[in-house]
């Protein structure tokens, strides 16, 4: 069980750093929920990579700072009804 989510934490923060995507895509594409890919980036990576973690929190801060935008741009294309 322990190796089963050490292996997910790694796969996720390859993926997350590969793609530079958002919690919510990761967690679609693992097929987990937005609070076990945070929970994994945000304690459970840091226990058992460090300098992983250091470069996903960047990217966790990065995508906090541009969440308003991202959530206008939204809002813009329902509206517009694309």
């Amino acid at each position: 069980m322990k190796n089963d989510i050490e292996e997910r934490v790694r796969e996720l923060a390859a993926y997350l750093l590969e793609q530079q995507c958002t919690v919510r895509a990761a967690a679609a594409r693992f097929g987990v929920s937005k609070s076990t890919v945070h929970k994994d980036m945000s304690e459970r990576l840091e226990q058992i990579d460090r300098t992983l973690w250091l470069r996903v929190r960047g990217l966790l801060e990065r995508n906090k700072a541009e969440r308003h935008i991202r959530g206008g741009l939204a809002t813009r294309r329902k509206y517009r009804g694309e």
